[in-house]
């Protein structure tokens, strides 16, 4: 007896979560199921000319090849050694408040957001810095990991987000309303964060003893001075993205190229520094590809399957409300968050989400950024916690592990706040995208 396309979807998704449990590596198992999956509905010949065809078309999408001219970008910028010039201008107009050293690490990286994309070079590029100086200041070991672990968390979410630019392509939005919907929320972040440590601080004082220093105004505005060269960068790109001067693939060459430029006019561009840059990216957008390739496999299999038209009638028929709705896919990513990696969290439940979310008419761009937010917990959760080992890496035997996860707590408690506010209040994300609109 034949099974229908439903019944095969469903035994699909079953095989993937199994797969997922054995640790299979996620774009393995999104594909190894939706190539199954595939040839169980339509046969070997049509299956056969799908799996050919799809992971080209999806690969040779034009915007696409903004990931690994951002990825670039940022490289380039953290081997050079430009981020110690971000940390080093916070710390000089920020060390007077109660744990000042964390503030900066705050800034200086949501400063670097801007010209990574990726939470893990931003926690690598702030934590080889920041940890030390902290640390050497007396600082509680769990507040100085925790805090370059937590704030590296922002990359994601402040653009050029990798993560938003695989979730544009996916669902078919706009990159540049998504980077500017995640503008705001990003920059809400830092100040949560900001906010939090010098109450803290504030409250105990061991956690972060005050730094004796005195700056003058001249060494702030040197600081500012040795800076412009990134922050050129960042108006360069961004201003001719939002502008539409740029596409988002164009914005991206610019980027990298002008990296490359500032790296070069620093003297910091090494053949050493060029080779890891370039090879970094090539490694970091394989393995993207590989998952991605895997999502658009399985959004076929889905969409052949009807499974997901299944579940956005089966949620629709409920009567939940969109808030409901939200709260339950909330919870789910909450749980996956703890559990993969985020990229492959996005790229595995975006397919399912999709007909649900159009299905209750939940605006695809708010979505996003909320989903990004969820995602940026997930990179310091454990047990996966992909942020925290980033750190652990720095700093060895120094810090036990479980330090750098109580660490955290109080920023994941912070990320929870701003969640509730971006929930309660959309206009926080649909904000700059209207304005721009108009």
């Amino acid at each position: 007896m034949a099974l229908s396309p439903e019944t095969i979807g469903l035994i699909g998704i079953a095989g993937l979560l199994a797969l997922i449990f054995l640790r299979v590596p996620i774009g393995i198992a999104l594909s190894m199921v939706s190539v199954v999956g595939i040839y169980s509905i339509v046969g070997p010949r049509a299956a056969v000319g799908m799996v050919a065809q799809l992971p080209y078309d999806f690969s040779a999408h034009w915007t696409l090849s903004s990931v690994p001219m951002f990825l670039l970008m940022g490289y380039f910028c953290y081997h050079a050694g430009l981020t110690e010039g971000l940390f080093r201008l916070a710390r000089l107009w920020l060390s007077w408040l109660p744990g000042g050293l964390s503030v900066a690490s705050i800034v200086g990286s949501a400063l670097f957001a801007a010209v990574t994309g990726s939470s893990l070079a931003c926690t690598a590029a702030m934590g080889r810095i920041a940890v030390p100086e902290m640390l050497k200041a007396g600082y509680d070991k769990g507040l100085a990991t925790g805090t370059v672990a937590a704030a590296g968390t922002i990359g994601s979410m402040i653009p050029p987000s990798i993560l938003l630019i695989i979730y544009g392509i996916f669902v078919e939005e706009p990159i540049s309303e998504l980077f500017l919907a995640a503008f705001v929320p990003g920059v809400l972040t830092a100040v949560m964060y900001s906010i939090m440590v010098p109450v803290r601080a504030r409250l105990s004082p061991e956690l972060a003893p005050t730094v004796a220093e005195t700056v003058t105004l001249r060494e702030r505005l040197w600081a500012v001075r040795e800076t412009w060269p990134v922050m050129l960068l960042i108006v360069g790109v961004f201003g001719g993205l939002f502008s539409g001067a740029f596409t988002p693939t164009e914005a991206g060459a610019v980027g990298a190229a002008l990296s490359v430029m500032i790296a070069a006019i620093k003297r910091a561009l090494t053949w050493q520094v060029f080779k890891a840059a370039v090879s970094e990216t090539l490694r970091s957008t394989a393995a993207i590809f590989v998952i991605a390739i895997g999502a658009q496999l399985l959004t076929r299999f889905f969409a052949l399957s009807g499974v997901t038209q299944l579940m956005a009638d089966f949620v629709g028929g409920s009567g939940q409300s969109q808030l409901q709705v939200i709260l339950m896919i909330s919870l789910v990513l909450v749980i996956l968050g703890m559990l993969l990696d985020p990229i492959g969290i996005m790229l595995l439940t975006i397919p399912i989400l999709l007909p649900i979310l159009e299905a209750q008419q939940i605006d695809l761009i708010w979505f996003g950024v909320l989903m990004a937010k969820f995602l940026e917990i997930g990179f310091i959760t454990p047990p996966v916690g992909l942020n925290v080992f980033v750190v652990k890496g720095i700093v060895g035997d120094l810090v036990p592990t479980h330090l750098i996860f109580r660490g955290i707590a109080w920023f994941v408690a912070m990320d929870f706040v701003t969640i509730g506010l971006l929930i309660a209040f959309p206009a926080i994300i649909l904000w700059l995208p209207g304005l721009f609109a108009h």
